[in-house]
């Protein structure tokens, strides 16, 4: 049975990993047996080092995705393929927010985050998609948001964006299941990282949430790393369309 989430052999490219849910999912596909292809603006040198040092071979695609379109996201899963002759998993994890009211957020702010969040999650996905397709195998899995299912609070973009990939998730899994391919999302609880700093460093919202937690604490993104194995390994081989939060029970209350 253990057998089934090891993922020696092949290759994973991950979105995000210098820091939190990006570098926690490449850690633990590494710790699984994949060689991970990091998509970053920068070289993201210690999570390199952390997979190097698990005896995975480790390579870098260079992709700004607030500037990317659709033609340089083909182009990095392409390079990604190229890395070690295959590609097997993709995992959209890199995103980025922007907090305050609605009538605030200027336009380009809130076409900033739609546009990393949701519009390089499908792009990238697609050109994923026709590697996988056309070899008829292969997983992505996105990270939603328990803003998938809500409104949430001052983050309006950010809510629509993870709504979107809600939809997209169900939306690909229809279309790729006969082709062997496997699209599913990881919706994170209240998780401590970078993109949240502004929240926890407000006393009053932090406690709010904290106080809501059946768990009674924030998560970190290790609580995370084994739903990227699972839901990337063949123990999940007939589990698609599926959102799996992960959320000390925020979603139960």
């Amino acid at each position: 049975m253990l057998d089934s989430f090891r993922l020696d052999h092949r290759v994973a490219c991950v979105s995000g990993t210098t820091r939190g849910i990006g570098r926690a999912a490449a850690v633990a596909l590494a710790e699984a047996g994949c060689d991970i292809v990091h998509l970053d603006r920068g070289d993201p040198v210690a999570t390199r080092a952390e997979i190097e040092g698990l005896g995975r071979r480790s390579a870098l695609v260079e992709l700004d995705l607030e500037t990317a379109d659709a033609a340089a996201c083909e182009r990095a899963i392409e390079a990604a393929t190229a890395a070690f002759g295959r590609l097997d998993i993709l995992v959209n994890s890199a995103g980025i927010v922007a907090r305050g009211p609605a009538l605030d957020v200027t336009a380009e702010e809130a076409l900033r985050v739609l546009h990393v969040d949701l519009v390089c999650v499908l792009a990238l996905a697609r050109a994923a998609g026709r590697v996988f397709v056309a070899h008829g195998s292969g997983a992505i899995v996105n990270v939603a948001s328990l803003l998938s299912f809500q409104g949430g609070i001052l983050v309006s973009s950010y809510a629509t964006a993870k709504h979107g990939v809600l939809g997209l998730t169900r939306a690909l899994a229809n279309e790729w299941a006969p082709h062997g391919v496997r699209v599913n999302a990881v919706a994170p609880g209240y998780i401590a990282t970078d993109l949240n700093q502004r929240l926890r460093d407000d006393p009053v919202r932090y406690q709010e949430m904290l106080d809501r937690i059946p768990a009674g604490r924030w998560g970190t993104p290790d609580d995370l790393a084994a739903t990227f194995v699972y839901l990337c390994s063949p123990a999940s081989a007939y589990m698609t369309g599926q959102v799996v939060t992960v959320d000390g029970g925020w979603m139960s209350r």
